[in-house]
């Protein structure tokens, strides 16, 4: 992917997380799959299918853990995959490392206004994910978490 497609890809999960429900004490984040050769696979956002469901995880669920077109696809989060949830036993960093993806892209790191200290993006490069950060990207993300950062 080339950084014009890759922050085309973020700008598209950004807009998918304006469908997220607000929730208080949750974020709103858009997530989608691309295969190495530019295919939407899936997208999710949060509180897509429950109240809980964030937005990798929707993503993720909508395809078979084995799927082939998943070995070398990027997944596009306008925020860092979590590390730590209240509300799941697998958080989403976990979820990823148990898929064949090995390249994530985030607009956001997490700030420590619900999790004191997430670590997902150095778990992932920790495990031999690339981890591409597009943090001029970050205002859009955080905008429509507004709710939040009051």
């Amino acid at each position: 992917m080339t950084l014009a497609e890759d922050r085309a890809w973020m700008e598209r999960a950004i807009d998918l997380s304006r469908k997220c429900p607000p929730a208080e004490g949750a974020f709103s984040v858009g997530a989608i799959i691309v295969s190495a050769d530019g295919e939407e696979l899936a997208h999710g956002y949060s509180r897509e299918t429950d109240a809980h469901v964030h937005a990798e995880e929707s993503a993720l669920a909508k395809l078979p853990v084995d799927d082939p077109r998943l070995t070398g696809a990027t997944i596009y989060s306008t925020l860092e995959p979590c590390s730590e949830r209240r509300s799941r036993p697998v958080t989403c960093t976990q979820l990823i490392l148990r898929s064949p993806i090995r390249r994530v892209a985030i607009a956001w790191r997490e700030p420590s206004l619900l999790v004191a200290d997430c670590v997902g993006v150095e778990t992932l490069r920790g495990a031999g994910v690339e981890v591409l950060e597009l943090p001029d990207l970050a205002d859009a993300a955080r905008a429509v978490n507004a709710h939040l950062l009051k």
